[in-house]
Formats: structure tokens, C-alpha cells, sequence
């Protein structure tokens, strides 16, 4: 497994909240980066975000911590992304493309860009999106565009020539294109195959990296052999 995810261009960032998950993946040598949001806090059972975000950094120093602010306000926005921003100087602020009345926030992003503060704009699902937003990103600042593929995909259409569009879009700049809402680990090397920078990657998934390139023959044994213990165990019986 190690070697194949090695010789992949694309970075795999862990995507979750569990602070112990957090503490031993950021110390793979192939987890480049960590990303949280609101709803992953909230099944972690996160309560304090400054305390749980001071924990994080506290271990993780030298790998892209992104954060994300929860105010929906663009003051209280831009005000939640500078405190973010000073809390370590690896840390990426997560801010979605709108707000919950539809209102998109390229003016604040703009602001905060032209500050050098690094940002990781999230819930971007149409090229429009990424055309308008990158005539707001300072192009001199890191920033990363995450474009929520598996989403794109759960509707029926193919994320592949919005990503592909994306990264030569932003080819000149110092974004990164960012494959987002991953649905399968096949997805690793669609977003490597398609020039994405990044790709984030549940802790679900990251447990079954071992799995590839795996023998097929040997899968379909292991699945036979996982239903045949699951019905014994079952006691299932037909007379």
C-alpha cells in the first residue's frame, strides 16, 4: 500500500475530528494534512472549538491544520477567520463559498486573502464558482479551492472535467485544487489522475488504504468466508 499512495502525486489529508485519530494519523508519513468542519466536531462530540483546536495544534505542528468558521455573518465571519488564522501559522480557515441565505462571500474572502491569511474555500460544486472565486484569491497567498466531488457525483454527474478545469485554472497561482467529500478510495486516483493537488480522505476510508492493490481473488475469498461466519454466528437455519 505505502509505496503505491507514495508514487501518487495527489496529498491525502485525513478528514475527521476524533483527537486521537488526529494525533496518529498526522504522524503517517502519507496523511500530508488535516481537515475538520463543524459536523465532524459535532459526531466527535467536540464542545469547546478553541480548546479542541489548541489540542490539535499542540501535536500537530508542521502538517496544514484546516479550521473552519461557523458564523454566517461576513463581519462575524471575517472576525472568526482572523482569530483563526493567529492560533498557529500552519493553519488553513475554512470558509464556505456562501452563506446559509445564499449570499457569496468573495468580498470577505477577498479581505482576508489580501491579508495573507491562508484559506481553504469549501462547498464549491460548479466551475462558475471557481472562475468567479479565484478573481478574489490573492494569487501570491496559499489557498486551497475544495471542490466536493463526491457530492458532485451523488447527483449523477462526473466531477472529473470540473477538477481538471480547476487545476489549469489555477495553474499560475499558489492554489490548490482540493478533492473533497471522498466516497471510495478508487476516488484517490481519479483526483491524482485528474491533476488535483489534494484530496481529503475520511478515517473510514484511510482504513481500507491496505487494501490497495490487494489480491481480487483473495478479496472474493475473504468476502465468501465473512458471509459464511456471519450466518453461522447467526444460527440461521432452513428446514
Amino acid at each position: 500500500m505505502t509505496k503505491k499512495v507514495n508514487k501518487l502525486k495527489v496529498k491525502i489529508f485525513a478528514d475527521g475530528a476524533d483527537l486521537k485519530s488526529i494525533y496518529d494519523l498526522s504522524n503517517k508519513k502519507y496523511i500530508k494534512g488535516i481537515t475538520t468542519n463543524p459536523t465532524l466536531m459535532r459526531k466527535s462530540g467536540v464542545k469547546n472549538y478553541i480548546l479542541f483546536a489548541q489540542q490539535v495544534l499542540k501535536k500537530v505542528k508542521k502538517k496544514s491544520i484546516s479550521l473552519e468558521v461557523f458564523a454566517d455573518n461576513p463581519s462575524e465571519i471575517e472576525y472568526q477567520a482572523t482569530k483563526i488564522s493567529e492560533l498557529a501559522e500552519n493553519v488553513f480557515v475554512k470558509i464556505p463559498i456562501m452563506n446559509t441565505r445564499k449570499k457569496y462571500l468573495y468580498k470577505t474572502i477577498k479581505k482576508l486573502s489580501d491579508k495573507g491569511i491562508k484559506l481553504n474555500i469549501t462547498a464549491i460544486m460548479t466551475f462558475k464558482q471557481v472562475k468567479d472565486l479565484v478573481k478574489y484569491i490573492n494569487p501570491n497567498v496559499e489557498t486551497y479551492i475544495s471542490i466536493f466531488a463526491g457530492r458532485i457525483a451523488d447527483t449523477g454527474r462526473d466531477p472529473i472535467p470540473i477538477m481538471k478545469s480547476s487545476v489549469r485554472l489555477v495553474k499560475k497561482t499558489k492554489s490548490k485544487i482540493l478533492w473533497a467529500s471522498t466516497r471510495e478510495i478508487y476516488n484517490i486516483f481519479q483526483a491524482n489522475d485528474s491533476g488535483c493537488h489534494i484530496i481529503t480522505v475520511g478515517y473510514e476510508f484511510i482504513k481500507k488504504l491496505n487494501l490497495i492493490g490487494y489480491n481480487l481473488e483473495n478479496y472474493s475469498l475473504d468476502t465468501v468466508r465473512t458471509f459464511f461466519t456471519d450466518a453461522k454466528k447467526s444460527g440461521y437455519k432452513i428446514k
